[in-house]
């Protein structure tokens, strides 16, 4: 098995057919519910969540052996990660038949990337996996 990151994006000022409701975004988190329950029951899930918005975001960089910090995300864009999932599958292409139904859940684009754990992350997915 590949683990794979499916990142959830968002645009600025909505996405057209997002929720808009109280009943649709009801509707949208039953989605995902149900598709949080098939991924697990099919042992794909690992790992996932939301993120607060972009405005809640500070950048610290600490590259030229100063701390700076500023507020909002890095790159000046319209879109933003607004969530992910770290999958476990077989292949590239279980990966995108995934993002496919997270895609249908949630009304929004989603990147695919082979994900690479490493450190103590990387010891924990052994451990998991009886290794």
């Amino acid at each position: 098995m590949s683990q794979y990151l499916l990142s959830t994006y968002a645009v600025e000022g909505g996405v057209p057919g997002a929720p808009a409701t109280p009943e649709e975004m009801q509707a949208f988190m039953q989605r995902v519910m149900e598709l949080e329950a098939e991924m697990d029951e099919s042992g794909t899930f690992v790992f996932g969540g939301g993120l607060h918005g972009p405005d809640a975001a500070t950048v610290v960089n600490n590259s030229k052996a100063e701390v700076v910090m500023t507020d909002g995300p890095f790159p000046e864009a319209k879109e933003h990660i607004a969530g992910f999932y770290i999958i476990d599958a077989a292949d590239l292409d279980e990966a995108l038949a995934w993002a496919g139904k997270v895609s249908a859940a949630t009304n929004h684009p989603i990147e695919v990337r082979p994900f690479r754990a490493t450190g103590r992350v990387a010891d924990h997915m052994k451990e998991m996996q009886g290794g």
